[in-house]
Parts: C-alpha cells; sequence; structure tokens
C-alpha cells in the first residue's frame, strides 16, 4: 500500500509536539499506557450490554515486553481495537481523538461514569521521543479483518491489512540509536520500564504486566555449600491499581497511610496529621493531604518544591501543580485526583482555569478547619505543628497586602509574658481585665531579653499581658492584623498605652523642670535622635529608647540585614524619667560643670541605645565616656 502522508498541519504539529511539547521524554509510557486504559475502557463498558464481547472486567489487562535484540518496546491491551477507518481518523490525522468522541457520544446518553484519560489525541505520537520506527498492529471488537499502522515519523504513514487473532492492539516501536546525549537503549531495562509504570501509571484500574528477570538458587544446588544460581522469567503486575486515596477511610489504617507518606514524598518521619477529602459538585476530586512532622530540610531554599501531585483519573499528571495550595500553606503535600482537570494539548501543562481555583479555594478551607481543630482539640500536636510551620502561617498574614489574615489570625500562637507559654490571640482577648484597652506586645530576640526592657515596667505592675514576638516577621505581622475583636494591637513603645491619666499626673514643679531637662538633652544630642520626651512608662529606669513612625528597631534590623545597601533607620526618640536619680544628677552639673552634664547625658543615650538592642555608632567613645564619669 502505498504511503499517506500527514496533512500539513499535522506535520507540523508531530515536528513541534516532539521537539516541544513535551519537554520529558519518559511520559511517552503513561501516554501510550493511558490510550490502551482508555480502549479496554471501551470494550468493559459494551461488555455490559453485549454478552458476545466474552470477557469479564477481571479477564483485562495491558502487557509491556522489552526485546533488547531487536531494541523493540511493545505495549499491548485487549481492548475495543481499531479498524481502517479508525486507524486513518485517529492516528492519520493528528489531534483526533477517538477517545473524545466515545465520552461526548457517552455524555449524550448521560452516563456519567465513563472515565477517558486521552481527550485530544497527540498523546499517541510522544512515542516519537523515543522511537524512530513505531508499529500498531490492531483488531477491533465485531471486525473480522486486523489492519497494521506503521510510520516512522513525520513523512507520512501506511495502513495494511494483517493477521491477528485476537481483539485488541499492539504498539511496536523500534527506539532510536543512542547518542553520546540520550540513551535511549534505557526504556529497555525492566527497572526502568517498572519505575516509570510506578511513577505515572500505579492507579490505571487495570493490571499492567510484565515478564520480570529474577534470580533464584538451582534446585540441585539448594543443600550445597556452594549455590548456584540460575536466571528466569516471571510475569508481573507492576501497579497497585486501586489508588488508597479511593479507598473509603474506615478501610485504611494510619499504618497505611504513613507509608504512603513516607515512601511518596521521601521522608523518614511520620506525618504529622492526614487530611483526607472527597468533594463532588461544580468540581469533582478526592485528595489525601499530609501536614510534615518536621519542617523539610530544603524548606526555606529555592530547592524546595510547593504544590500537590495532580492525578487525572488516576494517571499523574503533575508532581508539583503550585495552583492547588496557597503560599501560606506550602509546607502541605498530598495527592489530588479529579476527573475535572481540563488539558490543553499536552498533559504537562494545564489550563489555570477555573477548576483549579475552586479546587484550592476548597483544599484551603479544608486545610485551616482541619488546623482549627487540632488546635482545639490536640494543643500538644498543634504545638509540635507550630514549632515547625508557624512562621509561614505569620508570612501569610503579611503577604498580598494582608489579604489573607483574616483566615490566619486564629491559628497564630505568640509567648505570654504573663502566662510564660505560647496563647492564640483570642486566649489572650479572654483574659484581658476589663479595663485594659489594647493587645499588647513588644518585639525582640529573645523572650528573655524582651523580659528585660523598662517599657514594660508600667504594664507589668498593672498585671496587663504582654505578647512577646521574637521572629522577624512578627512586627509586619502586627501590623496587618491590626485589630482582632475589636481590640487593638499596640506595641509597648507606643506613645499611649491606654493608661488612666491621673496615674501619670505631674506637679507642676516636676513639669517646668521635666521641660528643663528635656531642653537641655535636645540641645546636647542634636541630630542623633529625633525628639526627646517625658515618658509616660518609666519607673525605675531612667531613660528608654523608642521608635516613632512607621519603621520599628525589629524593622531596621531586618530590612538592613535584607538589603545592607539600604540604609534603613527608625526614627529614635529619648524618653527620659525626669525624677529618676541619673537623671537629676545630670541636671545638677548644668550650673557648675557644664561639660560632665554633656558626658552624662551622652551617656544615658548609650545605656538607652543598648537597652533597645541596637548597635552603638562609636563604642571606643562610649568606653571613654565612661572611664572619664568614673574619675
Amino acid at each position: 500500500m502505498a504511503k499517506k502522508q500527514f496533512k500539513s498541519e499535522s506535520k507540523r504539529l508531530l515536528d513541534l509536539m516532539i521537539n516541544s511539547i513535551y519537554t520529558n521524554r519518559d511520559i511517552f509510557l503513561r501516554e501510550i499506557i493511558s490510550n490502551a486504559s482508555d480502549a479496554i475502557d471501551k470494550l468493559c463498558f459494551k461488555s455490559l450490554t453485549d454478552s458476545n464481547v466474552g470477557l469479564e472486567r477481571s479477564d483485562f489487562k495491558i502487557s509491556i515486553s522489552a526485546q533488547k535484540d531487536t531494541r523493540t518496546l511493545t505495549v499491548s491491551d485487549n481492548g475495543i481495537g481499531m479498524d481502517s477507518e479508525d486507524l486513518e481518523n485517529n492516528l492519520g490525522i493528528i489531534a483526533s481523538s477517538g477517545s473524545y468522541k466515545f465520552k461526548q457520544e457517552m455524555e449524550d446518553k448521560d452516563k456519567e461514569d465513563i472515565d477517558i484519560i486521552g481527550q485530544f489525541g497527540v498523546g499517541f505520537y510522544s512515542a516519537f521521543m523515543v522511537a524512530k520506527d513505531i508499529t500498531v498492529i490492531t483488531k477491533k471488537y465485531g471486525c473480522d479483518t486486523a489492519y497494521k499502522w506503521h510510520s516512522t515519523g513525520a513523512d507520512g504513514y501506511t495502513i495494511t491489512k494483517c493477521d491477528k487473532e485476537n481483539v485488541g492492539t499492539d504498539i511496536i516501536m523500534v527506539l532510536k540509536d543512542n547518542t553520546d546525549e540520550d540513551k535511549y537503549d534505557d526504556y529497555l531495562e525492566q527497572y526502568k520500564l517498572s519505575s516509570l509504570v510506578k511513577k505515572y501509571s500505579d492507579y490505571i484500574r487495570y493490571p499492567i504486566e510484565m515478564e520480570m528477570k529474577k534470580s533464584r538458587v538451582k534446585e540441585e544446588t539448594k543443600d550445597s555449600d556452594k549455590p548456584e544460581y540460575e536466571d528466569y522469567f516471571e510475569k508481573e503486575t507492576l501497579n497497585s491499581m486501586v489508588p488508597l486515596w479511593q479507598k473509603p477511610k474506615k478501610d485504611v489504617t494510619q499504618e497505611e497511610y504513613n507509608n504512603f507518606y513516607m515512601e511518596k514524598f521521601m521522608d523518614y518521619n511520620q506525618p504529622l496529621k492526614v487530611i483526607t477529602t472527597s468533594v463532588e459538585g461544580v468540581v469533582t476530586y478526592k485528595a489525601m493531604l499530609f501536614i510534615p512532622s518536621k519542617t523539610p530540610y530544603n524548606y526555606f531554599t529555592k530547592e524546595y518544591k510547593k504544590g500537590l501531585q495532580l492525578y487525572s483519573s488516576g494517571v499523574l499528571i503533575m508532581d508539583n501543580c503550585e495552583e492547588l495550595l496557597p503560599e501560606h500553606f506550602r509546607f502541605v503535600k498530598g495527592v489530588v485526583d479529579s476527573p475535572d482537570v481540563s488539558l490543553n494539548i499536552s498533559r504537562e501543562m494545564l489550563q489555570q482555569d477555573r477548576v483549579l481555583k475552586q479546587m484550592e479555594k476548597t483544599l484551603e478551607k479544608k486545610i485551616k478547619n482541619e488546623l482549627s481543630s487540632v488546635l482545639k482539640k490536640d494543643r500538644e500536636t498543634y504545638e509540635k505543628f507550630y514549632a515547625s510551620f508557624g512562621i509561614q502561617l505569620k508570612y501569610g498574614c503579611v503577604s498580598d497586602f494582608g489579604a489573607h489574615k483574616n483566615d490566619l489570625q486564629d491559628l497564630l500562637l505568640f509567648y505570654s509574658g504573663k502566662e510564660k507559654k505560647n496563647i492564640t490571640l483570642a486566649e489572650y482577648v479572654d483574659a484581658m481585665k476589663e479595663e485594659q484597652k489594647y493587645i499588647y506586645y513588644a518585639t525582640g530576640e529573645s523572650a528573655e531579653a524582651i523580659d528585660r526592657l523598662p517599657v514594660l515596667e508600667l504594664l507589668k505592675e498593672k498585671g496587663y499581658d504582654i505578647l512577646y514576638l521574637t521572629d522577624e516577621v512578627d512586627e509586619f505581622c502586627m501590623q496587618s492584623i491590626i485589630n482582632y475583636k475589636d481590640k487593638e494591637l499596640r506595641s509597648v513603645l507606643n506613645d499611649d498605652l491606654g493608661l488612666p491619666e491621673d496615674e501619670n499626673k505631674e506637679t507642676e514643679e516636676e513639669k517646668k523642670s521635666g521641660e528643663g531637662t528635656v531642653n537641655f538633652m535636645k540641645e546636647t544630642l542634636g541630630e542623633k535622635v529625633s525628639d526627646v520626651v517625658v515618658s509616660k512608662k518609666l519607673k525605675s529606669y531612667p531613660v528608654v529608647l523608642t521608635a516613632k513612625g512607621g519603621v520599628s528597631f525589629e524593622m531596621e534590623k531586618y530590612l538592613n540585614q535584607m538589603n545592607p545597601e539600604g540604609g534603613v533607620k527608625a526614627q529614635r526618640v529619648l524618653e527620659i524619667n525626669p525624677n529618676h536619680e541619673t537623671v537629676k544628677a545630670m541636671m545638677s552639673y548644668i550650673d557648675t560643670d557644664m561639660e560632665k552634664a554633656k558626658n552624662y547625658c551622652q551617656l544615658l543615650l548609650g545605656q538607652a541605645t543598648l537597652m533597645a538592642g541596637l548597635e552603638l555608632e562609636n563604642t571606643a567613645e562610649y568606653s571613654n565616656l565612661v572611664l572619664s564619669l568614673m574619675k
């Protein structure tokens, strides 16, 4: 029979597909197996109403065989098969899919249980990435004649009659010759083939069989001191067929969940939490999600890949589908299987359609609800989770201009200075004193360092709790949340701590003395500080350094760490306690030793700077200043 040419559009598409559309040649086997599964689906469906099929569901299978001497790889199925017209339409015109047409016909008949993967008619041609010659031998159910389709690529194809006893299809691929860069012989190795089936087609509903080479002790040498071994071949089913997430939850043990997670996601530790969900409606899918018990070693590096494994009816589509997880839940691992996933011409890429967005939205809600449940019912487990991934939730509150804060703020934990343990914002508010106006927080490098801050003294005396924040993102997080249950979050460095005015009333003499001290220190310190004010926070300390404006000291440290050349600097305000003995001593020298009074002033600024956890601009100058006052 004369060779037929692909249509010009098909020739261009074939060349594009081989060289561009598919970037990972390993997926060719997935595509061929998926087509075989579709063909079996069609005959299996027909067998429900046609007793002449003569096959039961348990009789259907897909077979793989590799012949190293001829460098051929064969995938066979006992599905519906094709006649010459099918071959012409399905393999002669690229992007014409028999599976897609079949599905449309079934939908017209209201058959909702039909599940067909190959809907675009190009997966078959991915085999040309590894094969230089492809032969398809097929016999359609109900036909007496078998046909052979043969092609070496874009130059065309032939269709001829041939002999085939049973219904079904054999796809015979002659692999390309090896090059310095590409070793196509790998696709003849049983380990490579079995691993590809396990990775991409493990959950195809029909058994995928292959003769596997094994070794055993020769019978006659079993009792010998030097046993001899022989090779033998045994047919083995490579796929597990039934996904764990398709089984009822009551039929799956915790050990099975743990083993699945550790094997699938290469983690030596058992998951902290397993989340299963099944959704039917506008979008139908099943998901099995895992929260790791420990932070992955590469979690905060570019090498870490977020996303869930996405399956379409048991066939792996993507290893890491990022669109299914919001960034603040990027630590979640798992699988999602949906028959509604819309694929474009290549299964390696997905349309950014409403299906993915809807799944992401419902998965996010499910994860949040599960974490909330753990927080309420199993605090110890939640504390373990939070130690590993709490900072991710805080970043989630800050990201996208605080768009997710309402969803995440109830999942946050902060260290309570009063309770000496982690508490939620809800627990803080529930324990607030009746007259307390704000939720107070303080930032620092550690809880111990924060506990020593002079500005906490008055709040502690009142019995108010203070949240100790030690993560770099904490200050940004608090400024993002702003209010919680009608209570404003307020830094202890704020000028107004909401305390009753009568507690800080000054006599006229104290007010006048304070003004004099402020004016002297402003003049002495000049541009080293933005302002000098009489403090409403201090009791036993002489001074404290606070920041005003939008940048706090912790923000200053963080931003300069991220960009050392940025030169970000908070506006420094020196708050003084004019009634403190040290401040009074400084003022006593103004009339008798102005130089000494100025040195006292500089010394107090240095002390305030150190107590704020900031670096001195000139440590040598500060040291000399201390020594001069010790004379």
